[in-house]
């Protein structure tokens, strides 16, 4: 259980809470088609939408329903992407990880930076013992950082998705406790 949000210093980030302050930048974030291709969200046409996800944000994590961090440089504390955990069932000590980053950030080391420090956050005070992860087959970039960080591919879940008018294929991956010694401490 957590009670307070949590704040994740990684060498160049800062995971921190996303709050109304930040609205401008998720919306910059989450309008970008690009970015929500291989989401299960449209993208979005204006700042209210933003403020929505903000609150909804806040609503699940005081509910334990998921934490999702928003992603900033140390440098200037814009957020420049979000991840988390969603699909927290605290009874079976399982969540499903998920993660987007703004496009002027990718490839550089961003998103394995931040997941590394948040799925070592779900092992250890979280007590999680599997992280899932599905992916839509088309996104060879995810796939590939999944694989980087230590994720099983379990199989093809057909049609399992549907968004954007569409029912979509998902590889589902996973991470389980006693397989992800590089996130336990001894």
């Amino acid at each position: 259980m957590l009670s307070q949000f949590p704040e994740l210093e990684t060498k160049h980030l800062l995971l921190r809470q996303v709050n109304q302050s930040d609205a401008k930048a998720i919306f910059k974030h989450f309008s970008d088609k690009e970015v929500l291709k291989y989401h299960d969200l449209e993208a979005f046409t204006n700042q209210e939408q933003a403020k929505e996800l903000i609150k909804s944000f806040d609503e699940k994590f005081h509910s334990q329903q998921m934490i999702r961090w928003g992603i900033a440089k140390k440098e200037d504390n814009i957020i420049v992407g979000t991840c988390g955990f969603h699909n927290w069932v605290q009874k079976s000590f399982q969540a499903e990880i998920g993660y987007e980053l703004s496009q002027a950030y990718w490839r550089q080391g961003i998103m394995t930076e931040a997941l590394t420090a948040t799925i070592k956050f779900g092992f250890e005070k979280m007590d999680l013992n599997r992280i899932a992860a599905t992916v839509m087959l088309e996104n060879p970039a995810s796939l590939t950082l999944l694989e980087k960080l230590g994720f099983v591919e379990e199989g093809i879940l057909r049609e399992y998705g549907f968004w954007k008018g569409e029912f979509h294929d998902l590889k589902m991956f996973a991470l389980v406790r006693n397989q992800a010694s590089q996130y336990i401490k001894e």
